[in-house]
């Protein structure tokens, strides 16, 4: 029996097919005895967090066992922020969040993908979480790896030299720790 991987893509235009090739290198990394699930994720516009925790949490309850989840962008931000907001009764096995943005500001748009104040006091302690930033990231600050491991201290951080925000599409070491545990 496979072990199964959710895998929550980045936003924007594009997002979807342009992280289909982080999940085909993490399938083919991890190999036959992990199953990546991937769902394409669908912005409400209506919703001020585009209604992604909503999806994240019906594509979780429909698991039987343990699930490892994992993130790319504002999906590994919504992973966080439904983590943190909702009771979970699934069993989440391990966690790996992939160039994760800590949304700030007072924008509108913004204000809907923030987490909560002292979220990190709603996460499951005892599931181990993993954090992946690459220092030449375009798209989010290699900073906000910095922020996450202040109030996480006891998530794992990797801070890759280069790869950009799409880790030059190779999640070999994401793999290397999900077999790890």
């Amino acid at each position: 029996m496979s072990k199964l991987i959710i895998f929550i893509q980045g936003g924007g235009a594009g997002g979807y097919d342009a992280d289909a090739r982080l999940v085909d290198s993490l399938q083919t990394a991890l190999g036959e005895t992990y199953e990546v699930r991937y769902p394409q994720m669908f912005s409400d516009e209506t919703q001020p967090d585009f209604g992604w925790p909503h999806q994240i949490g019906k594509e979780i309850s429909g698991i039987k066992g343990k699930v490892i989840l994992a993130g790319h962008s504002l999906g590994a931000s919504m992973v966080l922020k439904f983590l943190s907001e909702h009771e979970i009764r699934e069993q989440i096995d391990s966690i790996f969040l992939i160039a994760t943005p800590f949304w700030s500001g007072d924008e509108d748009w913004i204000k809907g993908l923030k987490l909560q104040v002292n979220f990190e006091d709603h996460l499951p302690k005892e599931v181990p979480i993993f954090f992946y930033h690459c220092r030449d990231d375009e798209e989010v600050p290699f900073e906000h790896l910095s922020i996450y491991s202040q109030k996480l201290p006891w998530a794992t951080f990797r801070e890759i030299p280069s790869g950009g925000h799409q880790f030059n599409n190779d999640l070999t070491l994401v793999a290397k720790d999900i077999k790890s545990l």
